[in-house]
């Protein structure tokens, strides 16, 4: 691997003072957030794992989640906190390649795992009769493997191509992380086939699990307005699904276009949005998935009742 480093010079903090003063107060929301979802992921999957009322599918799919949550935030939140508060900006083009596979994998994860709940709530309202029978670990198996290799082929190509690039002087990343097009940017050769590989990436992943999540969601319509009001309760959630996951598709595109199409949103406003699509829903899905929902709301509030810690007068 070559021996080249850079700066990560996100809000403009080093090359220009605009900003420089004020960066360190970004700290204190980030670190806010930060602390949100690192505490609230936790006791997500603390829930989960040892209440035997939320062992079934769809609750284990929402610890899963809270994990994918927990991690994706490591991965670049703790190195951007020292960049604000302490100007450590550096990072090696190795460090760079392993945060930006991290990123992007796990984001990529994270848009599929909402397809397999969109699959689990497909199963409940649509086929109920059949729902243990599909989503037991051995069926539900068969719809998992082939999303992973799907994303792991395509992300990791994607940051192969990225470390075979030369990269010129000025190796300034005006990004907070090493996200893939901000670091391929700055390369002097060609970058079409990154930039093609990077869009690949994108629509295949996150634009095809949508789009199937879309068509997932119309047959549940379908299905309640045929049924009446039985299943709502389950509709509810899957409306809940499709904002958040429209929500995080949107800024991620918005965010992948900006760098290939001629426009007028800032640097700042990219990183932005960028730090949305990637930060913002591991602070929100604790919130949507878990306090949330009745059964996980009402074994949280029993939990802290019966806690030692934090006992609840009557």
């Amino acid at each position: 691997m070559k021996n080249i480093s850079f700066i990560l010079d996100g809000y403009k903090g080093i090359y220009d003072q605009s900003l420089g003063e004020w960066r360190p107060f970004l700290f204190i929301p980030f670190f806010l957030m930060f602390l949100l979802a690192t505490t609230a992921n936790s006791i997500l999957i603390y829930l989960i794992k040892t209440q035997k009322s939320l062992h079934s599918p769809m609750y284990v799919l929402i610890g899963v989640m809270a994990v994918v949550d927990l991690i994706m935030p490591i991965f670049f939140v703790p190195n951007m906190l020292l960049n604000f508060l302490l100007n450590w900006s550096g990072i090696s083009l190795t460090g760079c390649l392993i945060q930006m596979c991290g990123i992007h994998f796990v984001g990529a994860f994270q848009i599929t795992l909402l397809f397999w709940m969109a699959l689990d709530r497909y199963f409940a309202i649509c086929k109920p009769l059949y729902y243990h029978k599909y989503m037991e670990i051995p069926n539900f198996v068969k719809f998992v493997f082939a999303p992973l290799i799907r994303n792991g082929f395509l992300i990791f190509t994607m940051v192969s191509l990225a470390g075979k690039l030369t990269f010129c002087a000025t190796n300034v990343i005006d990004h907070c992380f090493c996200e893939h097009m901000a670091l391929v940017q700055l390369a002097c050769g060609d970058i079409s086939i990154n930039n093609i590989v990077g869009l690949l990436s994108a629509f295949f992943i996150a634009v095809a699990d949508f789009i199937l999540i879309t068509v997932s969601y119309v047959v549940m319509f379908i299905s309640v307005l045929k049924s009446g009001k039985v299943h709502m309760k389950a509709l509810n959630t899957c409306i809940t699904h499709l904002i958040v996951l429209s929500v995080s598709l949107t800024t991620a595109l918005i965010s992948y276009l900006s760098y290939r199409i001629r426009n007028n949103i800032s640097s700042n406003n990219r990183i932005f949005i960028s730090i949305i699509y990637l930060f913002f829903p591991s602070c929100l899905h604790p919130l949507i998935y878990g306090w949330r929902i009745k059964e996980i709301r009402q074994t949280f509030l029993k939990f802290i009742k019966n806690s030692k810690v934090f006992p609840l007068k009557k």
